[in-house]
């Protein structure tokens, strides 16, 4: 239908679409609207788990400075454990142990005259109330159960490498600094928070850049752990599709869908170098590094 210069089509009869209507029609599609919410799924996984990996980091590399025996045990324990196992084997380890985990806690609880075991075999029996989350919820409540096992996951790992570098990082911060604070009188709690952490992220950042790389790059492990992410979308939406299954037939096209997610990725990371180049500027002001030095060099 034409109204002026306007053109209005309908996509409710695809086989009268031809050229470029039909190609907006199809991207258009339910199904298309949910492979790009998905890219804001992969947005918020990164915007959640990389500010708690870092609370984990700090946390494990605090730990392993620790003068407490066992609670250095316990954090170089975290990093080299963590670190040493392959991450798709964590990921898929340790979102089943604790997804029954958490299961078997709730069995306990709610299901007490429960008389049968629960491992049977291979199976893993518990009780319908005691389900996470229950059978009869909402599809979000699944998608969000789903979600936050994820970002727990990436949390934990990425958190083990992150505590690995700012361990090195504290350890690289000049003893003269420290030296000079105790000299002042300062305590060691006074010095480790007003003079370490605030000069062992320019020793840090380059570790940390790398790591905020690689945790852009394992994002499409969220298809591993149930979550529907840009990666099976793409895969869904690009096999091929025969009238019998879908108003909008076509062959396979998912080398045009992962490239797409190519080109985001690259994007993503590129404006990533670029915030990380200007942070490591800033943090190089007065700072007693190859790169202070460099830069006292220019404005001198």
């Amino acid at each position: 239908m034409r109204r002026g210069h306007l053109t209005i089509f309908a996509c409710t009869d695809p086989e009268t679409l031809s050229g470029l209507n039909w190609l907006i029609c199809y991207l258009t599609t339910g199904k298309h609207l949910l492979f790009y919410a998905a890219f804001g799924t992969v947005l918020l996984l990164l915007a959640i788990t990389a500010p708690a990996a870092m609370a984990f980091g700090f946390g494990g590399a605090m730990a392993a400075r620790s003068r407490i025996a066992p609670l250095r045990w316990f954090g170089k324990g975290y990093i080299a454990v963590v670190r040493g196992v392959p991450d798709i084997a964590f990921f898929l380890f340790f979102v089943i142990a604790l997804d029954q985990g958490i299961e078997y806690v709730r069995h306990k609880i709610k299901c007490p005259d429960w008389d049968q075991p629960v491992r049977q075999g291979s199976d893993f029996l518990v009780c319908q109330a005691a389900k996470m989350p229950l059978g009869n919820s909402p599809q979000w409540v699944h998608e969000s159960y789903g979600f936050a096992l994820a970002v727990l996951t990436f949390a934990i790992v990425f958190g083990a490498f992150a505590a690995n570098v700012l361990f090195g990082a504290m350890a690289a911060v000049p003893r003269g600094q420290v030296e000079t604070a105790e000299a002042y009188g300062m305590t060691a709690r006074q010095t480790f928070w007003r003079i370490t952490v605030p000069q062992m992220w320019i020793y840090a950042l380059p570790g940390l850049g790398n790591l905020w790389m690689v945790l852009i790059k394992a994002t499409p492990l969220l298809f591993l752990l149930g979550v529907e992410d840009i990666v099976y979308w793409a895969r869904e939406l690009g096999a091929a599709k025969t009238p019998r299954f879908t108003d909008y037939p076509h062959p396979d096209w998912r080398m045009w869908y992962f490239l797409a997610l190519l080109v985001f990725y690259l994007a993503f990371t590129r404006v990533s170098e670029i915030v990380l180049a200007r942070l490591t500027r800033r943090l190089s002001h007065g700072q007693a590094t190859a790169g202070g030095e460099a830069m006292r060099r220019a404005q001198a």
